[in-house]
């Protein structure tokens, strides 16, 4: 039996995303908050702050994880390895970068929105969600890497 146990599956997970390209991610979820922001200033309704930050937030998470599987032969050897596995279990890696953005979302829709805890956190678990959707789907897509690097 090959099985490994969830904090394991975390680990891998979170070695994969090691070599993720954080600088990208970062100007990339900026840049989309940034231009959230401007077009609901320049379109006509109310800017909303939250849902600027939230977009960044997604895309962020979403960067990174498909940078950090876009080259699964990159790295050392633990990487390597860590990327390989994330791309043959795309649905468990995925859970990372969705709980990611989950945790970074809550203290926004928390204290700038000012939903009341429950409503912080279903906003938060529903964006989580969508990043989970897209992370998975995305990394399914690349499984032919992990093959083709071996």
């Amino acid at each position: 039996m090959n099985e490994i146990s969830r904090s394991e599956e975390l680990s891998l997970s979170g070695a994969a995303l090691r070599g993720a390209p954080w600088k990208a991610a970062a100007i990339a979820g900026g840049g989309i908050a940034g231009i959230s922001l401007f077009m609901g200033w320049v379109l006509p309704g109310s800017p909303s702050l939250t849902w600027a930050l939230g977009l960044g937030i997604s895309l962020f998470a979403l960067v990174a994880s498909i940078g950090a599987v876009a080259n699964p032969e990159v790295g050392d050897r633990t990487t390597r390895q860590a990327r390989q596995w994330a791309l043959r279990h795309p649905w468990k890696f995925a859970l990372l970068p969705a709980g990611i953005t989950a945790i970074l979302e809550y203290p926004v829709q928390l204290l700038i929105d000012g939903h009341g805890i429950v409503g912080a956190a279903w906003d938060s678990l529903w964006r989580g969600a969508l990043v989970y959707l897209i992370a998975g789907i995305v990394t399914l897509t690349m499984k032919g890497r992990a093959r083709a690097s071996q």
